[in-house]
């Protein structure tokens, strides 16, 4: 029996370029008390090898529609490819690490290994979404002797770095007293060089702390109709996205508006399926699926100041690109305007004002694009529990 579970118990969320820990037990069943064995070689159970390593698997529409034209009868896969049942193809694999070789355990006999590995920081995240999805899974695969290969998988969450600093961000990663400008003293201890991953939650913490209010005029044919503030454009899983809607500079009257956090997925790769059909002339990028999330929606008629507040999920994904898929974040508005000269807002000594029956309204979309970002995986609690499979 195989026994697995992740060091980090409280969360199976990592990070690009974070260490994966997982304790890894081979455990011989007791034989019960009516079967005896006749020599030491029917007690000893054999496991020929076993070995460990992280893959990340990717599912589309592309890969299904190539998978019903091939004929599955015909593979060239060896022991170790023919185990992995996962439906997808294998986009990242890291180098599988020898557990052991020819392991004997006698009946109630246990060992237990600690298996270690670093994820790249340009992997693809976990995202599932309509068209295409990215997962990652620990696979462990052993072989008893006269039996075939079995592996036990057991997910994780991947979160996606920025991995790109660009040339104004490098002052902030510094310390502030400039140590690297001051003269070398042979007396003071060195200074730890930073490693890839923290430059990265440094660079991380910076662009999502930065609050850089933008302030966006929002008008129709008809004339203006207030004035958006958004505080920053950068934001982490797990934060509020927070604005400010002033109408005191409004020439059109708003009765209503609706805000919503939604993620656009752009396929970059064509489908094969509709290129056939299509001329290469006709070929155009095609539009991005919409999936929605929290939304906002308030009547703001008669106000003259109003905020939103957009709390963003823990369990989305962040903004991140391939080369298959793009995966975009916007604020979606919606505001219900009307010219009507009936409708006016109520007067604060007026009691029993009633609103008219029938209004001539106009609805006005606007998208505001964003940008999300991964948190730390401390803050996603989520128990990874223990994983087994029982070896035949």
């Amino acid at each position: 029996e195989i026994a697995a579970k992740l060091v980090r118990e409280q969360t199976p969320v990592f990070l690009c370029g974070e260490i994966v820990e997982c304790f890894i037990s081979f455990t011989n069943p007791t034989l019960p008390e009516h079967k005896i064995a006749q020599s030491n070689n029917d007690i000893l159970e054999n496991l020929a090898w076993a070995t460990a390593q992280v893959h990340c698997i990717c599912n589309s529409v592309f890969q299904e529609r190539q998978l019903q034209g091939q004929d599955s009868s015909t593979t060239n896969d060896t022991s170790l490819t023919a185990a992995m049942r996962d439906q997808g193809d294998i986009v990242m694999a890291t180098s599988p690490k020898i557990l052991f070789c020819d392991l004997r355990l006698a009946p109630g006999e246990t060992k237990s290994y600690l298996y270690r590995e670093s994820l790249p920081m340009s992997c693809p995240p976990t995202y599932k979404g309509t068209a295409i999805k990215y997962y990652y899974k620990i696979t462990i695969a052993t072989q008893r002797l006269g039996s075939k290969v079995q592996a036990l998988r057991i997910p994780i969450r991947v979160l996606p770095m920025p991995t790109v600093i660009r040339p104004d961000d490098v002052p902030a990663l510094c310390n502030e007293t400039n140590e690297e400008l001051a003269p070398t003293n042979p007396f003071l201890e060195t200074r730890k060089t930073e490693s890839k991953l923290e430059i990265a939650l440094h660079h991380l913490q910076n662009i999502t702390a930065r609050r850089r209010p933008n302030f966006y005029l929002i008008s129709n044919k008809r004339g203006t109709v207030g004035r958006f503030c958004l505080f920053k454009p950068a934001y982490k899983l797990g934060e509020d996205i927070v604005g400010t809607l002033d109408f005191t500079c409004r020439t059109v009257k708003c009765v209503q508006v609706s805000v919503t956090l939604q993620c656009e997925e752009i396929l970059l790769k064509k489908d094969p399926s509709l290129q056939s059909v299509q001329g290469d002339g006709d070929a155009a990028p095609s539009s991005g699926k919409i999936m929605t999330f929290t939304k906002h929606h308030e009547v703001c008629l008669g106000l003259k100041q109003t905020q939103m507040i957009l709390p963003i999920p823990l369990h989305v994904t962040p903004t991140f690109s391939t080369e298959l898929v793009d995966i975009r974040w916007q604020l979606h508005f919606e505001f219900v305007t009307s010219a009507s000269e009936e409708l006016k807002p109520p007067e604060a000594q007026e009691e029993n004002w009633q609103a008219p029956t029938d209004i001539m309204i106009e609805t006005m979309v606007w998208n505001l694009p964003v940008t999300l970002y991964p948190t730390t995986p401390q803050q996603i609690l989520q128990h990874s529990g223990k994983h087994t499979l029982l070896i035949k």
